[in-house]
């Protein structure tokens, strides 16, 4: 078998892999502070991509953007008995302002602390309810419509670059409504919205559906999410979209004068998607050779990478190379001009060539004398990059690839949307009992901890059991280290008994081990 571009394969060690695409593609590195990344140029360029295409779909549902503080009072957080229970653990507390150099070390300044300590922000419900509060007076102001783009803080224990971090980037989306069914209707648009960009913009199959009452946001009423497959057959939580009810609004005296005259509490909402998407395109899309980014968030979509020999046909070869590039850059593709990208750096082609085949650029071209004197190009599909062990190159009239780069583009789009769709689709199966879903999964072996094993997910009836009930289902699947993923929006018409009670089910979940 070739030599791969990665020094671990996905079927060797999964997480290795990960970690190995994450390094070789230069996408990001760990940080002096333990639990937090650096995201460098090429991780950074995706994400500034993602973000600015869900930005645009964010917009036109209504929303405007602003910005709050990343400093909470820790008296806001405790407003919300639920809301504080679940961050508790993951809190970062600021207690001083000031440091104190005392026999030549950095001490805390005991003059200097807060009257109040201050959380840095891990989700912002209550410091915009608080400002709700004051900016919602009547009917005439609702519905109330914001998103920011943020970090958060939130203090993991076992980490890993884009998929979880101490410190990460977001989008969260906060809304006001005079009613519960307006309020509702929203949540689920945006969960709609997630789903959507998640399938057309990386290329990333999601099923939508709601999370169980045991895997809801902390204070909401109902918590939806996106779920995505990862190619070791684990899920991974994409996005989620909430209903908060009247409990925030409650908790921050979110008031308005309704029709009638009296006072009603907002009913509100909250959404959001982060970093962790790219770790999502990474496991959904990489193979042994690096990553393999959807072209619709590809910082350089199409790379000339110019064969030069330090001869003097250098200069015509680099002359057809920039000119290359921009006739590409004239063309559209994804509704936004084609990124070309002409790597002029001093080192071998070969080389060249296999750090953008790492990196996950949709097409490489080499371009050598015979190409320029020719008018030709020889370029690499990075979707379709091998036949086995061959790797496939196309050459093509310099006319015809200009022609045809937009649509070529488009195609890898789509290429790797259904080779994703197609594994979801074929991994999930219906289990009827308990014991088939133990079966189907096995034991909590160390090889599903090395990524060795596909399991896939399970789709189950089940009778929707609260309290007791549900926490004992919680307890024997975590021994099988599963959780309930979602229940989709899309349920049967009929549904058979529920697997953990007997009893006549309600809907059908999705089981799975998850990241």
């Amino acid at each position: 078998m070739s030599k791969r571009a990665l020094p671990v394969t996905r079927a060797e060690n999964f997480p290795e892999w990960y970690q190995a695409v994450v390094r070789d593609a230069d996408m990001a590195e760990a940080s002096p502070v333990r639990g937090c990344m650096v995201i460098k140029p090429w991780g950074y360029g995706v994400w500034e991509l993602l973000q600015r295409q869900l930005d645009d779909r964010i917009k036109e549902t209504g929303h405007e953007n602003c910005y709050f503080p990343l400093f909470i009072p820790k008296s806001f957080i405790a407003k919300e008995a639920e809301h504080v229970e679940g961050f508790a653990k993951e809190m970062a507390v600021v207690t001083h302002h000031r440091l104190k150099n005392v026999d030549g070390k950095l001490e805390l300044d005991p003059d200097a602390e807060l009257e109040e300590p201050l959380i840095v922000r891990p989700t912002s419900e209550t410091i915009i309810g608080d400002a709700f509060s004051r900016w919602v007076r009547s009917y005439r102001d609702l519905p109330l419509l914001i998103n920011q783009w943020a970090n958060v803080v939130r203090w993991e224990m076992r980490t890993r670059l884009f998929l979880r971090t101490a410190e990460f980037l977001w989008q969260e989306g906060h809304t006001a409504h005079a009613d519960e069914a307006e309020a509702r209707e929203h949540t689920l648009r945006m969960l709609e919205v997630y789903r959507e960009f998640a399938e057309t913009v990386l290329a990333m199959p999601v099923i939508a559906g709601e999370k169980p009452e045991n895997e809801r946001f902390p204070g909401a009423d109902n918590t939806y999410s996106i779920e995505a497959m990862m190619q070791d057959g684990k899920a991974l939580q994409a996005g989620t979209s909430h209903y908060l009810g009247t409990h925030f609004s409650k908790a921050q005296d979110i008031r308005y004068q309704n029709r009638e005259g009296g006072e009603s509490y907002c009913h509100t909402t909250s959404w959001g998607v982060s970093t962790r998407m790219i770790g999502g395109v990474i496991m959904t899309h990489g193979d042994d050779d690096g990553l393999r980014l959807p072209p619709a968030i590809a910082p350089r979509q199409i790379v000339i990478v110019p064969m030069l020999r330090d001869k003097p046909e250098d200069a015509e070869v680099l002359a057809y190379c920039e000119a290359l590039q921009k006739e590409l850059s004239k063309r559209v593709a994804l509704g936004a001009p084609v990124r070309a990208f002409v790597d002029k750096k001093a080192t071998k082609s070969a080389d060249k060539r296999w750090n953008w085949v790492r990196r996950g650029a949709p097409v490489i071209l080499e371009i050598g004398p015979r190409d320029a004197a020719g008018g030709q190009v020889t370029f690499m599909r990075r979707d379709h990059l091998r036949d086995g062990d061959k790797i496939i190159s196309t050459a093509s009239s310099r006319e015809a690839f200009i022609a045809s780069a937009a649509a070529l583009l488009e195609e890898i789009q789509a290429s790797l949307f259904a080779e994703a769709k197609l594994r979801l689709d074929e991994a999930i199966t219906p289990i009827a009992s308990f014991a088939d879903l133990e079966a189907f999964f096995g034991a909590a072996a160390e090889d599903d901890e090395a990524g060795v094993a596909f399991k896939g997910w399970a789709r189950v009836a089940w009778s929707k059991p609260t309290g007791e009930a549900l926490e004992t289902v919680a307890t024997r699947l975590k021994a099988l280290k599963l959780t309930i993923r979602n229940a989709p929006m899309a349920q049967p018409a009929s549904v058979g008994a529920c697997i953990f009670t007997g009893a006549p089910g309600v809907e059908e979940v999705l089981i799975a081990r998850a990241y």
